[in-house]
């Protein structure tokens, strides 16, 4: 069940990654959109075209990735979000993204965000004997 037509800017959000269409994810954010980035400074950006290039990038990396919300808070125009990304990787490989980000929302898009999003180790496989 698609929530694109929702006012929440979170379902929406999730809703334009799952689509895989960059331009539906930029959509998603102010033109003078801020991200940070506060475990990695240097990845700051302002303005929703770095958003369009950035998931264009990331669907040609991870063609498969998909989005969901584990979690959430509200208040006011301020949403708690802990979200899960899984794709394939280049190599076959299962990609794991996850963690929490705080973002801000003004006129229903997205204005701000602080993004605590890192990579997920994902199992080993340990060789069975037989």
């Amino acid at each position: 069940m698609s929530t694109m037509d929702t006012k929440d800017p979170i379902a929406r959000l999730i809703d334009a990654i799952n689509s895989h269409d960059p331009q539906k994810v930029a959509d998603c954010f102010t033109t003078d959109f801020r991200s940070e980035a506060p475990h990695r400074p240097d990845e700051g950006f302002i303005g929703n075209e770095q958003v369009f290039t950035n998931w264009t990038e990331i669907f040609g990396r991870l063609p498969n990735i998909r989005g969901r919300v584990l979690r959430r808070a509200t208040a006011g125009e301020e949403f708690w979000a802990e979200f899960e990304y899984v794709g394939t990787g280049p190599d076959g490989g299962t990609v794991v993204l996850g963690g929490p980000a705080i973002i801000w929302v003004r006129d229903g898009l997205i204005a701000r965000s602080r993004f605590y999003l890192a990579p997920v180790p994902t199992p080993k496989r340990v060789p069975t004997r037989g």
